[in-house]
């Protein structure tokens, strides 16, 4: 086999550095545990150990070359970067997407790597798809609720968590998890709410009240 040029080498990994940034993005911009960076490496890493699978031991023709092992490496080795991105919070588990988006991300790497271009780009094109207008569709239409992050600061006084634990509870949202970090040296509580929000709430309505409760000095929200 021919060895291949460095312009196809150059190309192929920027193909996978573009196809795989897509994806990283939209996990970015939900600020999942693995986002841009990670997806790129992924799909370049990808990328480059096919290249020198069936292209790197060119000039050894004697030697007995399988260029699908290494691929079959990489797919069960992304395993371990992916379960890093699981994570448990109570009795809910999140991360199981981005564990699935970095696998294909690897595999996407794989067909720029090996010179499918039209089946990394469709592939891309699916995912990104799944990601993106399936996440809408889910929310619409397959389930009534949805559930939502959300961080608060609040003062450190009695009664201030149950104030707003009844807030949730009047307008009907329920807390699947909470995580609290006392800062008694500031006198605040640092709040993170998981919530399971009915699809018909008014959240612009529902975060300016929230906001407006005494005692509540900020509030992050972030789906």
């Amino acid at each position: 086999m021919a060895p291949i040029s460095e312009i196809d080498i150059v190309l192929r990994l920027g193909i996978s550095c573009i196809l795989g940034g897509l994806i990283g993005l939209e996990r970015e911009s939900l600020e999942r545990p693995a986002g841009l960076r990670t997806h790129i490496l992924v799909c370049i890493g990808s990328a480059l150990m096919m290249i020198v699978s069936i292209y790197g031991f060119a000039g050894y023709e004697s030697v007995n070359k399988d260029p699908g092992r290494i691929a079959a490496q990489v797919v069960s080795g992304i395993g371990f970067l992916g379960a890093g991105t699981i994570l448990r919070e109570g009795v809910t588990v999140t991360g199981l997407t981005t564990a699935a988006s970095l696998w294909v991300v690897a595999g996407i790497g794989l067909a720029i790597g090996c010179g499918q271009f039209f089946a990394g780009i469709a592939g891309t094109g699916l995912v990104f798809l799944t990601l993106v207008l399936f996440r809408q569709m889910e929310r619409r239409h397959w389930s009534n609720k949805y559930c939502d992050r959300v961080k608060l600061v609040i003062r450190d006084q009695p009664g201030q968590l149950g104030r707003v634990g009844m807030f949730f509870g009047k307008h009907g949202i329920g807390i699947k998890n909470i995580t609290m970090q006392h800062v008694p040296e500031q006198k605040i509580i640092n709040l993170e709410f998981v919530l399971k929000i009915p699809s018909e709430a008014d959240m612009l309505q529902i975060f300016a009240e929230l906001a407006e409760i005494d005692g509540v000095l900020s509030l992050n929200k972030s789906c």
